[in-house]
């Protein structure tokens, strides 16, 4: 978990796969019930090559790819 100066939360997850489900999102749900409005975004880091979103806020990342550039996109307020 991540949390950023402004009081955000940004949860993150890691996969040793090069798959992902809604599954993968479990985690997070349960994050985001728990701390409420703070909860900006969700985040699976995995082995795969494309950027997929899982509904509002919750996203599926490569590792390989570079961290800022896909950050930059996926959390705007």
């Amino acid at each position: 978990m991540l949390e950023p100066p402004l009081r955000e939360v940004i949860g993150v997850a890691v996969k040793a796969t090069a798959s992902v489900n809604s599954g993968d999102f479990k985690g997070l749900h349960k994050l985001r019930e728990l701390v409420g409005a703070p909860f900006v975004t969700g985040i699976v880091l995995y082995d795969g090559t494309q950027a997929l979103s899982f509904g509002e806020g919750l996203w599926a990342v490569p590792l390989g790819r570079p961290c800022l550039s896909v950050f930059s996109k996926i959390y705007k307020k």
